[in-house]
């Protein structure tokens, strides 16, 4: 048996209705663009530095190991379904109907909270470029937060509008954004490489960390761990963005598993060689100013704020496709009828080929997000955080499904391997079995009631309560009403009719015999 005709949709039971014009490369910044080397480095490392000292860079090799191994079990399924809003439609032809509608419903509400996140990043490095960026007051208290808010609502009406005018104005303003972060972080690599003053030995200094507490050292590294696992992720916008790329049972595995290891490897020797380069690593601003003061220190203020230009781009090409990967996930599941207003979302505008609706009201509830940062800091602190864990939730939700069919035999099936798409084959069950069970230790740690995270009271159990709102609200309502409409909408229906009956039929509800 051949193997389906890649830019096909039909025997998913879906008609083309995206642009499909997203090539190689486009892909591969669609998905290191949501990773975003530098915006991540730059915004988390002062946490992991603060928390864990110049040890905390192990953490950064242990999350790749974990991720990558995710990775490479989405890279399999990005070969067999080359489907928009991939997490939710992989769970959905792994799991029954609540896991994978749940699955969506934590991805897309995580991805929402990121985008807000990402677009803080402004504020944290623009001022440091030059003070006029500094749009009120002095950047103490509450002048900083006022001028985070007012960066990243410009930032998110930039992005709104590039999805709303199309994927090919995204994807090249993406790429462009991408080559020049990967161009600029090669360059950083090198200055930080030729200016490296500490012995590779500090790299076991703990400072003292940890010290007087049950756990030592390992506590603390614990909570630096965090760092790294806040930047990993978001690989599997290469395959969400499937039905807009070319040839994408071929091009999207690969992209996801570029896009991480790229990541690991240039991120990995940014951090490295900061670290090595620091003037002085006892120096307690590192931990209150991260890694744009140690660039600024060592390469001086001219070279320093060129790259901080390049964090800039990075940042701006984050949030376009974080937003990008959020609008493909509720388009995927509005065109299943699984949420409410279901026909309007899904509407695609028939000169742009693009959904509209999705693009605008994901800007406007960022943008809202973004207003707590004002008065309340420390609550958008926690939400943001619990937001990273609702995505290594939504994770399990694919990666847990997919062991259990391994463990009965029922994945990938006969055909895995044959058809000259991507498969682990033998190493199929050892990886799966990792990214489950790395998935869940990751998801506890970082689920941790921390006063160091979270804040204090209350706050600390942030991630119990925002995420148990967010089930019961979510699920509460595809159990009651959701469940019951759930079915391709008539306008999204492939228009063929010699599609294989069965697998049209998972495309239209969930797989028979799957239970809620």
């Amino acid at each position: 048996m051949s193997a389906p005709q890649d830019d096909g949709l039909a025997d998913f039971g879906y008609s083309q209705s995206l642009d499909r014009s997203i090539g190689k490369f486009a892909s591969f910044a669609a998905g290191i663009s949501y990773i975003s080397i530098l915006t991540g480095t730059f915004q988390l490392f002062y946490f992991g530095f603060a928390f864990g000292g110049p040890a905390y860079w192990w953490s950064w090799p242990l999350v790749f190991f974990g991720q990558v191994m995710v990775a490479l079990c989405f890279a399999e399924l990005a070969a067999r379904y080359p489907v928009a809003g991939s997490v939710y439609n992989w769970s959905k032809r792994l799991a029954g109907p609540a896991t994978s509608w749940l699955a969506g419903w934590m991805m897309f509400m995580a991805s929402v909270v990121t985008i807000s996140a990402v677009a803080l990043g402004y504020q944290t490095t623009l001022p440091q470029i030059w003070s006029g960026f500094q749009l009120v007051g002095d950047g103490s208290g509450t002048t900083f937060a006022v001028s985070a808010v007012i960066w990243g609502v410009v930032l998110v009406a930039f992005t709104t509008t590039v999805n709303a005018i199309g994927v090919r104005l995204m994807a090249r303003i993406n790429s462009v954004g991408v080559f020049i972060e990967l161009i600029a972080a090669v360059i950083l690599v090198v200055l930080l490489g030729i200016n490296i003053v500490n012995p590779p030995t500090v790299l076991f200094d703990t400072q003292g960390l940890g010290e007087g507490t049950n756990l030592g050292y390992f506590g603390a590294f614990l909570i630096a761990t965090l760092a790294s696992a806040y930047v990993m992720y978001g690989f599997d916008t290469a395959s969400s963005l499937g039905e807009e790329t070319v040839d994408p049972r071929r091009t999207a595995p690969s992209a996801i598993l570029r896009a991480v290891i790229a990541s690991f490897i240039i991120g990995g020797l940014i951090l490295l060689f900061a670290i090595l380069a620091a003037p002085d690593l006892a120096d307690p601003a590192i931990g209150e100013n991260g890694l744009q003061y140690i660039v600024l220190s060592v390469l001086g203020g001219p070279v320093g704020s060129v790259l901080l230009v390049a964090v800039i781009i990075a940042i701006t090409v984050c949030a376009l496709a974080v937003h990008t990967a959020a609008i493909r996930l509720m388009f995927a599941m509005a065109r299943d009828n699984a949420l409410p207003g279901a026909a309007r979302l899904a509407h695609l505008d028939p000169k742009r080929r693009t959904p509209l609706v999705p693009a605008v009201l994901i800007g406007v509830a960022a943008v809202l997000i973004l207003v707590v940062n004002i008065g309340s800091r420390e609550i958008f602190t926690a939400v943001t955080s619990v937001a990273i864990i609702m995505i290594y939730i939504a994770y399990l939700l694919v990666t847990a499904p997919m062991l259990g069919k391994r463990l009965r035999g029922e994945w990938p099936g006969p055909g895995a391997g044959k058809d000259g798409y991507f498969s682990l084959g033998r190493w199929g069950l050892p990886v799966n079995i990792i990214a489950v069970v790395w998935g869940a230790v990751m998801a506890v740690n970082l689920a941790w009631p921390r006063t160091e995270v979270y804040g204090e009271g209350l706050l600390a159990w942030s991630a119990f309560i925002f995420i148990g709102a967010v089930v019961v609200v979510g699920l509460g309502w595809f159990l009651l009403r959701g469940r019951h409409q759930v079915g391709t909408l008539p306008e999204h229906l492939a228009k063929q009719l010699d599609v294989d009956p069965t697998v049209a039929k998972d495309s239209q509800s969930f797989p028979e015999g799957s239970q809620a």
